[in-house]
């Protein structure tokens, strides 16, 4: 099990391998499909991103509203194949992680190697959990997407598995050799 400070260094992501047991710690943003395509649409204009994406991880995750006395609801992963379009302009752009759930495309894992990157997996089904470790959330853009606008976590100890790492390793791939 490592642990690793966000935003990520070089040095942490070359560290990393497909199949190790990873807990951040620091600062990761949410964005799904529709921040997506709005930072894409920026991107595109020759505008800059709500966000500093440089050495950053994006979760793809839309938070459910907080109960009385809690920092979010349910914060669990989705599907990371709907943001593959979007993934390798982002990559460009200076995005070091992402975190979902499932496969990525094969554009998407040439990307993560071409630009040093990483993609983590958060375990689905695990929402309640996951939100334990999320000290602090905060609205940070695109408030008109409701769940889908960005938001800034602060998370300690925010327990992901690396599933594609900077050497063209698949953990996903490996296991069905298995």
């Amino acid at each position: 099990m490592k642990n690793i400070n966000v935003p990520l260094s070089h040095a942490d992501i070359a560290d990393l391998k497909a199949g190790e047991q990873v807990l951040l710690s620091g600062i990761i943003y949410t964005a799904r499909d529709a921040a997506h395509r709005r930072m894409i649409e920026s991107l595109e204009k020759g505008e800059g991103l709500p966000i500093d994406i440089n050495g950053q991880v994006i979760y793809y995750m839309g938070p459910t509203p907080a109960k009385p006395g809690k920092v979010i609801g349910s914060a669990g992963p989705t599907t990371s194949s709907r943001m593959d379009i979007y993934t390798p302009k982002l990559l460009d752009a200076g995005l070091k992680g992402m975190i979902g759930k499932g496969k990525r495309s094969t554009e998407v894992i040439e990307s993560i190697k071409k630009y040093k990157a990483v993609y983590f997996a958060a375990a689905g089904g695990a929402g309640a959990l996951l939100s334990k470790r999320i000290k602090k959330a905060e609205l940070v853009a695109y408030g008109d997407l409701g769940p889908e606008a960005i938001y800034r976590l602060e998370v300690e100890d925010f327990p992901v598995i690396v599933v594609n790492d900077i050497y063209g390793k698949d953990l996903y791939e490996e296991a069905q050799r298995l």
